[in-house]
C-alpha cells in the first residue's frame, strides 16, 4: 500500500506544483505544497501523515528537476 501512497503523493505534488508557473514558485514553495498534498494523501488514505508529507515535500522539490512540473 506505501506504493500507492508513494505514487499518488508524487502525482498529487507534480500537478500541484505544475500550476504555480504563473508566480515562479522557488523549491521550498513547490516543497510546501508537495508536503500538504502527500499528507493531505496519507491522511484520506489512513497512512502516516508524516511519511506522507516527506514523500510528497520531496516530489514537490524535485518535479522541476525531473522537468515534470516546468
Amino acid at each position: 500500500m506505501s506504493k500507492v501512497l508513494a505514487l499518488t503523493a508524487l502525482l498529487g505534488a507534480t500537478a500541484v506544483a505544475g500550476c504555480t508557473q504563473g508566480i515562479n514558485p522557488t523549491d521550498t514553495d513547490r516543497a510546501l505544497i508537495g508536503a500538504g498534498v502527500g499528507a493531505t494523501a496519507a491522511h484520506v488514505g489512513g497512512h502516516n501523515v508524516v511519511k506522507g508529507a516527506a514523500i510528497g515535500g520531496a516530489a514537490g522539490a524535485l518535479c522541476d528537476d525531473f522537468r515534470l512540473c516546468q
